[in-house]
């Protein structure tokens, strides 16, 4: 989010610090990373699931790809949206955490779903090799990958 003023050459010195001050507040991480987060906001931000819902955490929850990439990502728009004082963090509850919280937690589909006990593995989805061909390296390509020939 740029605050630069677009008063041109007209800028006062002080504008134009403060517009750089703020995209240096902006660039800064409050926490060094996920762990930081989840340790010392994210967990006051949420309850344990109650006893009878049927939703799971774990508290390993470093060990599952898909809690630590949500977990990543729910940081990381915490660490961008906190700086929005009008809807930033309206935004980050209704957007981010409301529908990740629901996803890490859910007794079927969630990661944590052979956690009940104490934490589980969980296998990686089954997949069977694509016929040769059928797809081509998209990296360094500036084709479209979806047009027609």
């Amino acid at each position: 989010m740029s605050t630069f003023n677009d008063d041109g050459p007209d800028a006062s010195p002080e504008e134009v610090r403060a517009d750089e001050e703020q995209l240096d507040r902006e660039s800064e991480l409050f926490y060094g990373n996920v762990n930081e987060f989840v340790e010392d906001r994210f967990v006051y931000f949420v309850n344990l699931p109650a006893a009878g819902s049927g939703r799971v955490w774990c508290p390993e929850w470093y060990r599952h790809a898909q809690a630590l990439s949500r977990l990543d990502s729910l940081w990381r728009a915490w660490e961008h949206l906190r700086f929005d004082p009008a809807l930033g963090m309206s935004a980050w509850w209704t957007q981010h955490l409301d529908p990740h919280w629901r996803a890490l937690t859910d007794p079927v589909t969630g990661p944590f779903v052979n956690c009940v006990g104490g934490h589980g593995g969980a296998e990686p989805l089954p997949v069977a090799s694509p016929p040769d061909g059928l797809f081509t390296d998209q990296r360094g390509t500036a084709s479209d990958p979806l047009a027609l020939s």
